[in-house]
């Protein structure tokens, strides 16, 4: 569990499945990030997300905010996707609820996971992907000191070739000095 000023990064249970399946049927939330999944597609995530817990010891965490325990989303670390550039490495993510966008939990909970990775990964950079059209995260990532690596953009093998998502971007946090 990670904890900062508002929030708790924490492991998956029960009570975040229905939270979860609303946010990823959120048009808002979905518009570049996929298609809006349906409670099995979105279960299967939290159970792929648990499994990265299990193996690894670190994931995509559930977000909580620690005044009223309110499920926000997710945000942390996984290994990075399958026939992407950054295969092999670490990549930290997040996906908040639209309701929750602009109040600064996203950098919150990723500084507090990058953080997490140089106390606890032996590991020289951390990993960033996005669809281009992404500028809330890209920009974040901005914000969060990461650098652009435009020589590993690619189009992403799990999106649709006709997609406006296909064209993902790459970005670095190297480990602090």
């Amino acid at each position: 569990m990670i904890e900062t000023q508002r929030l708790i990064l924490r492991p998956w249970n029960e009570g975040d499945r229905a939270p979860f399946h609303a946010m990823c049927r959120d048009p808002q939330v979905m518009a570049t990030l996929g298609p809006l999944m349906s409670r099995e597609q979105s279960d299967a995530l939290i159970d792929r997300l648990t499994g990265f817990q299990q193996e690894f010891g670190y994931t995509f965490w559930a977000i909580e905010r620690r005044e009223d325990e309110r499920f926000l989303g997710f945000c942390g670390l996984k290994p990075g996707a399958l026939d992407t550039p950054i295969e092999g490495q670490i990549e930290i993510g997040w996906r908040l609820a639209s309701s929750e966008w602009g109040k600064g939990y996203a950098r919150e909970a990723a500084q507090a996971s990058l953080d997490w990775a140089w106390d606890h990964l032996t590991v020289a950079a951390v990993m960033a992907i996005t669809a281009r059209v992404n500028v809330r995260s890209w920009g974040l990532m901005e914000r969060l000191g990461m650098r652009r690596l435009a020589d590993l953009d690619f189009d992403h093998p799990q999106v649709p070739e006709d997609s406006d998502l296909l064209p993902h971007i790459v970005y670095r946090a190297d480990r602090p000095a």
